[in-house]
């Protein structure tokens, strides 16, 4: 008798699922609580374990499609149920739990516990799903390599050593057939001697920014306001905190003292701490000030959120950003940590640029451009010339719910902050 298997609730306010990845094929044998497969829901990855040991019989869904929750996912037939006639299996695989309840969606890089470990020969491989795609790729079995992360989980390192074991082992071998890589098509020629195409997908993360970037330019008037911040004095204030902060094992970035000048312009206009119901025609003011942190991730761009950053020192808020970052870099942020911002900085540090026009994280109605900091020549108010470390702040703001007053208010009141930040202490003192 088979078992269906249903995407559970995987989260407050989650519809549906984009089906990243499946762990398994059709007539695998599975573990209970084995990786099963991986959905993205908010750009948050989530892998869902399977709740039954036994066959896979038919997967339902395919990578790059979407399922809703309830929506079947995949057909099981439990271990000791075969059909007269199926495969046996081997004969000492271990009996399914008699539960038939549905086991909650584990965030992706979170390892869950069964009640009862399998045989050593089919324990669980900790490996996130990235890269299984990529040893999937190469040809490599991740059951035969022993992970140095914690937990005996796989690292990129651990995969790249194998990987570079064997090909030194058989250079004069052909390469293993690659397993089938959906998210890119093979590459079909335009013309027969100079262009070549290749059909890239849009699927994962990237389809998540691509709705996401589309909804905001479609819903939002946007206009950008652009002011020069002369931050002398806070390359200063960064370069004599940054050694005591840095014995803490936390790298200190101008990130920091920027959320905090971030939150001052938001108290000095709180029209822009704010998000747009369209549905029913209000703004939203929040009196938190949950900010999110535009971070590049191998995947596309993720927002996580730092909260109520207002009560949180620049030393907590230089950790919080450094972690979210590497959680980022990791494929590891949680939907928790993704969601519920109220204002949005992007900001791209030394490859910052001069100037960008960010688009909004709808339905929030600013997001703040932090560009890179230049020493300049500058006239001092005494009629002389000296240098400066210079940069550029740039806001946009939904027109149809802010004018421009709005936005120069509020460069204003972070510029002062910037210029001279001691000020970002006071509210401490």
């Amino acid at each position: 008798m088979t078992y269906e298997f249903r995407l559970p609730d995987i989260g407050e306010g989650v519809a549906e699922g984009e089906v990243v990845q499946w762990f398994v094929k059709e007539g695998d044998a599975i573990q209970e609580d084995a990786p099963l497969v991986s959905v993205l829901t908010d750009k948050a990855n989530v892998e869902i374990p399977s709740p039954k040991s036994g066959r896979i019989v038919t997967l339902h869904a395919r990578v790059g499609e979407k399922v809703k929750v309830g929506g079947l996912l995949v057909t099981i037939e439990p271990t000791g149920t075969g059909a007269p006639g199926a495969p046996s299996g081997s004969s000492h695989s271990t009996p399914a739990a008699p539960s038939s309840a549905i086991p909650p969606a584990v965030p992706r890089g979170v390892p869950s516990a069964p009640a009862v470990p399998p045989p050593l020969a089919q324990a669980r491989v900790l490996a996130s799903p990235s890269l299984r795609r990529r040893a999937a790729e190469l040809g490599i079995d991740l059951s035969s390599i022993r992970g140095s992360g914690p937990g005996g989980r796989i690292l990129d390192s651990d995969l790249a050593t194998v990987a570079g074991a064997s090909a030194a082992a058989a250079p004069a071998l052909a390469m293993p057939p690659k397993a089938p890589a959906p998210a890119v098509a093979a590459e079909t020629p335009r013309s027969s001697s100079t262009d070549q195409i290749t059909r890239i997908p849009i699927r994962g993360v990237r389809r998540v920014i691509f709705e996401h970037m589309a909804e905001a330019k479609h819903k939002a008037a946007h206009f950008t306001y652009v002011e020069e911040v002369d931050a002398t004095e806070l390359v200063r204030m960064r370069d004599r905190m940054a050694p005591h902060v840095e014995k803490q094992g936390v790298k200190l970035s101008y990130l920091p003292f920027i959320v905090k000048a971030v939150v001052a312009g938001l108290r000095d206009q709180p029209g822009l701490n704010a998000t747009m119901d369209d549905e029913h025609q209000e703004l939203l003011l929040h009196s938190a000030f949950h900010i999110g942190i535009a971070t590049a991730a191998p995947d596309g761009l993720l927002v996580p959120v730092i909260r109520d950053a207002d009560a949180k020192s620049i030393q907590q808020l230089a950790r919080e950003i450094q972690l979210l970052a590497e959680k980022g870099r990791e494929g590891k942020l949680t939907r928790e940590e993704l969601t519920g911002s109220t204002f949005t900085i992007t900001s791209l540090g030394a490859l910052g640029g001069v100037l960008a026009t960010p688009v909004l994280n709808y339905p929030q109605v600013g997001i703040l451009g932090v560009h890179k900091i230049v020493r300049r020549p500058v006239y001092r108010p005494d009629g002389s010339i000296g240098p400066a470390d210079l940069m550029n702040l740039s806001v946009s703001v939904d027109h149809r719910v802010q004018d421009g007053i709005v936005a120069a208010r509020f460069l204003a009141a972070v510029k002062a902050s910037l210029e001279d930040p001691h000020r970002l202490f006071a509210d401490m003192a």
